[in-house]
């Protein structure tokens, strides 16, 4: 199913939106470590309006049994969807998507990678305003292209993340 692009000042309401998603998620993943990641967790960086969710968790196993308690709130489960040891679900269709849930085994760099790229955007806030300012533009370039979009943005993204990355490094050094 096709999905515009649509890019939108930040919203207050989406830390609460993440934390009740995060509460009906916790009922059956007691031992996760749920992180709100992506645009939607940077206060003043526009986004789509999708929260985006990084889930840790023991075993990627477990998570394959569990489809059915994804299911019955909503979820679409994608599988890898493209992330080697990741398992990946959604919850609403087309432009109608609402989550985004990224699970990853325990600190695998795939985690490190998104929560250094977070942390880095709400610590260094002219970088996010960059950020938010392609992504506005791609939007306005792309506005029926997601493929395109996230084409548009993928060499600052990688170069943002490898400046993250080093932050954060040296971050947790401290």
């Amino acid at each position: 199913m096709m999905r515009d692009v649509t890019i939108v000042s930040h919203q207050s309401a989406w830390k609460g939106k993440f934390e009740s998603v995060k509460r009906d998620l916790i009922k059956f993943l007691p031992d996760a470590r749920i992180h709100h990641i992506g645009s939607t967790s940077v206060n003043g960086l526009m986004a789509k309006p999708i929260i985006d969710i990084l889930i840790e968790v023991p075993s990627l196993e477990r998570m394959d049994e569990l489809t059915g308690e994804f299911k019955s709130l909503g979820y679409i489960g994608r599988g890898e969807n493209g992330i080697e040891n990741r398992r990946f679900f959604y919850k609403g269709e087309g432009n109608e998507r609402e989550v985004h849930l990224h699970i990853f085994p325990y600190g695998i760099h795939h985690v490190i990678r998104h929560l250094a790229f977070r942390d880095y955007l709400r610590s260094h806030m002219e970088e996010a305003k960059k950020y938010g300012a392609l992504k506005a533009k791609l939007a306005r370039e792309f506005p029926r292209d997601m493929e395109g979009y996230i084409e548009g943005k993928d060499r600052f993204v990688k170069d943002m993340e490898k400046k993250a990355l080093t932050w954060y490094k040296k971050e947790a050094d401290r």
